[in-house]
């Protein structure tokens, strides 16, 4: 362990204890101090700060398109890769204080695995049971960081469940080829092997102080975490006005259309509509055809004082975001999280 030093976050005011040998992110997380971030991989500049008072921070690798090095030289950093060797003043620039404020602290388990089904071709539906500890707490919405077997690599996978079930976590993850945890995922990991697993992570949990009709839009993997969070409304009887914009490449690349469907008998207001982008020679879908943004925009035309989750590749949360602000939706109320991948701009690992 090498030295501590005190980091300070404004405008909120909390102090936390950082060691040289910890990013800035990683203390506050284990300090049950709910930053914003999504990849902690210094590829989505969703922990992009500035700092105010200090200078002595080094970086781990970091991707330039997340932090330009002119923002770097006027003070941004990442706190996801940055490291203190002084104590430090740090601005937020992306921030909730319900959040910060509400986090839990970081808990390493082992978790057995109970199913490892596919629910499309290119889609895992992955079940592990907790085994030790007892309990590890998260919210709807969040992640888990899974040790690669027999490496010290960790990939990070939203859960697509409520919390309390029998110690039970579910992912949507999907298959790459070259993934080094998907591709253990789809020719290895059987039922009963154990894995590593730390959590909670991330930010995409819903604002509880808030009442606000709801719009959904996602892709691919990110069905996971928005699952989780329509889970929770129907578990809690939540009667938020919802609509769930899916959108997938063909039809073969749907997922748990029984459940969505049920979902929408059982959630007053809700309604889910997939897209698919390249329908092909499919004479017999009926649905919306186009990307998802695309279709979004065709299907409202007044956003105006709602919230907006946003799950999925990279480049479709980019698109959603301008569309969605363009549409009415304040930039606060849009939260996301892109399914970045270690080392590349896109690919296997959750947010």
């Amino acid at each position: 362990m090498g030295d501590k030093h005190v980091v300070r976050f404004e405008p909120v005011g909390i102090e936390i204890e950082v060691d040289e040998d910890q990013t800035i992110l990683r203390a506050a997380a284990e300090q049950g101090v709910q930053l914003m971030h999504g990849c902690k991989e210094g590829q989505c500049a969703a922990c992009k700060s500035f700092v105010l008072e200090g200078e002595d921070i080094e970086l781990e690798k970091y991707s330039t398109f997340a932090l330009p090095d002119y923002e770097k030289e006027e003070g941004s950093t990442l706190l996801c890769r940055a490291h203190a060797y002084e104590d430090l003043v740090i601005e937020l620039l992306n921030y909730d204080e319900e959040i910060i404020r509400s986090g839990l602290p970081l808990r390493k388990g082992v978790a057995e695995v109970v199913s490892n089904e596919a629910v499309t071709h290119d889609l895992r539906h992955l079940v592990l049971r907790l085994i030790e500890p007892e309990e590890i707490k998260f919210f709807p919405g969040q992640y888990l960081d899974i040790t690669v077997p027999g490496t010290e690599e960790s990939r990070s996978f939203s859960m697509a469940n409520v919390p309390g079930r029998e110690g039970l976590f579910e992912f949507v993850i999907k298959i790459y080829p070259d993934g080094l945890f998907s591709g253990y995922l789809a020719d290895r990991l059987q039922i009963g092997d154990r894995l590593n697993v730390e959590g909670p992570f991330g930010t995409f949990t819903f604002r509880e102080s808030r009442t606000s009709d709801l719009v959904f839009v996602g892709g691919g993997a990110g069905m996971a975490p928005i699952l989780g969070l329509l889970r929770s409304m129907a578990d809690r009887g939540v009667e938020r006005t919802a609509t769930f914009y899916y959108g997938a490449r063909t039809r073969r690349d749907l997922c748990f259309e029984k459940e969505l469907r049920a979902l929408e008998e059982q959630l007053p207001g809700f309604r889910y509509i997939p897209a698919l982008s390249e329908p092909g020679d499919e004479n017999d879908w009926t649905g919306e055809i186009g990307l998802i943004t695309e279709v979004v925009k065709r299907g409202e035309s007044d956003l105006k004082g709602m919230d907006a989750y946003v799950c999925g590749p990279p480049p479709m949360v980019d698109a959603a975001i301008p569309m969605l602000t363009a549409l009415g939706v304040r930039e606060d109320n849009i939260f996301y999280d892109k399914f970045t991948t270690t080392g590349e701009p896109e690919g296997e690992d959750g947010p």
